[in-house]
């Protein structure tokens, strides 16, 4: 075999284990979103949060060390879970109540729960949001951090903490995915859009304590959001634009 065709049939048999794998993961996902422990209200946010496609593109690999920041009532947790099992890990860590509820009920496992160190969650006198002055995450070499819908959350300080906190954690070559609702760019907090969040805000942030900025993704713009009003209006709940941002640690 010359060394062109060899070269050629190296690349070849990577590209198709490559692509094995992500079927295998998809097909895994697909098994999680299907599983009795999801209710039938999270079923139906499926079609607008769309999974599959938004952790393939935040680059999701069945034998990643994942870390999830503020998992929440655990949406996203119950699919990464038992898509990592096998050949991954999934930690979670800041606002994991409800996911360790699940853990001691026994309807979830697979998940390492991460005792954060500092102050904890503080709320900024005078704001709806809030600071973790002194937050550590004690876990390294993780492949991929994600948070969704949790910026908003957070001071300034706040997400710089967070942020920083990720950088810490991820092993160098690591992703760190973002998505959150969408801020007009530039607008001033007011009571109607406060849980949303300026991309280009996140993205200076981010880039500010070592971050490169990868990809963006379309996946969940929303023409129809005018990015006016609280997300949890009946008129835009289930409808907002949200950004799905990707960086990585050089």
């Amino acid at each position: 075999m010359s060394m062109p065709t060899h070269l050629s049939f190296l690349i070849l048999a990577a590209c198709l284990a490559s692509m094995s794998a992500t079927a295998d993961l998809n097909e895994s996902l697909k098994a999680a979103m299907a599983s009795d422990i999801r209710t039938d209200a999270e079923r139906a946010r499926d079609a607008n949060r769309k999974p599959l496609e938004t952790l393939a593109f935040l680059g999701l690999k069945e034998d990643m060390r994942v870390l999830e920041l503020l998992p929440g009532g655990g949406w996203y947790t119950k699919l990464l879970a038992p898509a990592l099992a096998d050949k991954g890990e999934l930690h979670v860590a800041i606002g994991t109540q409800g996911v360790e509820k699940m853990i001691e009920a026994g309807t979830l496992t697979g998940v390492e729960v991460v005792a954060i160190e500092g102050e904890g969650y503080t709320r900024a006198e005078g704001s709806r949001r809030g600071d973790l002055p002194g937050l550590k995450i004690p876990v390294k070499n993780i492949d991929l951090a994600l948070t969704f819908r949790n910026m908003h959350n957070f001071t300034d300080s706040g997400r710089r903490a967070v942020n920083e906190s990720v950088f810490k954690a991820l092993k160098k070559g690591g992703h760190y995915g973002v998505v959150d609702h969408t801020k007009r760019h530039m607008q001033a907090d007011n009571a109607e859009n406060w849980r949303r969040m300026d991309p280009v805000q996140v993205i200076k942030e981010l880039e500010a304590v070592g971050f490169e900025f990868v990809d963006y993704s379309s996946l969940h713009y929303r023409f129809d959001d005018e990015l006016r009003y609280e997300v949890g209006r009946r008129s835009v709940s289930g409808n907002t634009d949200r950004f799905t941002l990707l960086f990585r640690k050089p």
